[in-house]
């Protein structure tokens, strides 16, 4: 693993109750300036299969012990796996976004 710059790291949202999961549409964080869309359009934890999805820089290996930055997910959420980033595996082509996700992400880190 430690030969691969990045990872994708899937993990639950163990922390959502269930009461809180969405399933229609909503202003992305709330933001009524932004139009409704359906949470599978929005990156956020209330998903109805509560998982989520961050790629990440990996630091170093430790034995079993991976050490990343940016990794999008609160200290102790369980990770359900692991896998090395493939550029291969991103996207093909040229891609796009609505601008209000640019908005979004453009301080995210």
């Amino acid at each position: 693993m430690d030969a691969f710059s990045h990872l994708e790291v899937v993990y639950h949202f163990d922390r959502v109750p269930v009461e809180k999961i969405e399933t229609g549409a909503r202003h992305p964080r709330g933001n009524t300036d932004w139009p409704q869309v359906g949470i599978f359009a929005q990156r956020g934890k209330n998903r109805p299969n509560r998982l989520g999805v961050s790629r990440c820089r990996l630091l170093s290996v430790d034995g079993l012990d991976l050490h990343v930055q940016g990794l999008d997910a609160v200290d102790g959420t369980p990770v359900l796996d692991i896998k090395p980033y493939m550029a291969e595996f991103g996207p093909q082509g040229t891609t796009s976004q609505p601008g209000w996700a640019t908005d979004i992400m453009r301080r995210y880190y």
